[in-house]
Formats: C-alpha cells, structure tokens, sequence
C-alpha cells in the first residue's frame, strides 16, 4: 500500500526557509503525481505545489517564486524548497500522492501525517 512519510518541518523566522522531504513507497513513485498540501491553524487544506510524472510542476500563486518542489525517484523522495517564508505560511504540510489526480492541486487519493511548519513574524 501507498505510504508516506513527511519530515523537515520545524519553526523559522518570517524570512527564512525550510526544505520538506517525504519518504515514499509501496508504488511505483516514478509514475505517480506527487504534491504539497498546506493547512494553516484552521483552515482547509489547500494545493501548493505538484510535480507530474513527467517532471512538469505547478504552484499556487501563494508560493510562486518563494518555494520549489522536486522529487528524486532513484530515491522514491519528494522535496519542498521554501524560501522567504512568511507567518501565513504557517501550518501543517502534507504529502500526498495520486496516479492520475483530476485537478493539479486537487484530488489526490493518497497522503502524508503531515509535518509542522511554525513561521514566526
């Protein structure tokens, strides 16, 4: 079965940045789309950040340009760069994993425990 490990998160400074990495087995990791799910104090959970099976990838205009998201699939690791974090970037980052999700950001059937992220102003 799919599963999914986060790891990474930790407290920061508004300004700094953090790098996410998720641990993935139980697929095939190189034929899945991967992605990064954020839930501030709350909210719902929201898409961020998604990578194809093809290496192609696509962002929420929140974190266009400030985080970066890759996979390594010798590694079967899916990363998150964040850089300039912000307070509102706190919250819970999730994992998550589909072989075909409807949407970019949306949709995906398997997921992460998630791993905290504190931003502080």
């Amino acid at each position: 079965r799919v599963q999914l490990v986060e790891s990474g998160g930790g407290s920061v400074q508004a300004g700094g940045s953090l790098r996410l990495s998720c641990a993935a087995s139980g697929y095939t990791f190189s034929s899945y789309c991967m992605g990064w799910f954020h839930q501030a104090p709350g909210k719902g959970r929201e898409g961020i950040a998604a990578i194809d099976s093809d290496g192609s990838t696509t962002y929420a205009d929140s974190v266009k340009g400030r985080f970066t998201i890759s996979k390594d699939n010798a590694k079967n690791a899916l990363y998150l760069q964040m850089n300039s974090l912000k307070p509102e970037d706190t919250g819970m980052y999730y994992c998550a994993a589909d072989p075909s999700p409807p949407a970019r950001l949306w949709g995906f059937g398997n997921w992460g425990q998630g791993t905290q992220v504190t931003v502080s102003s």
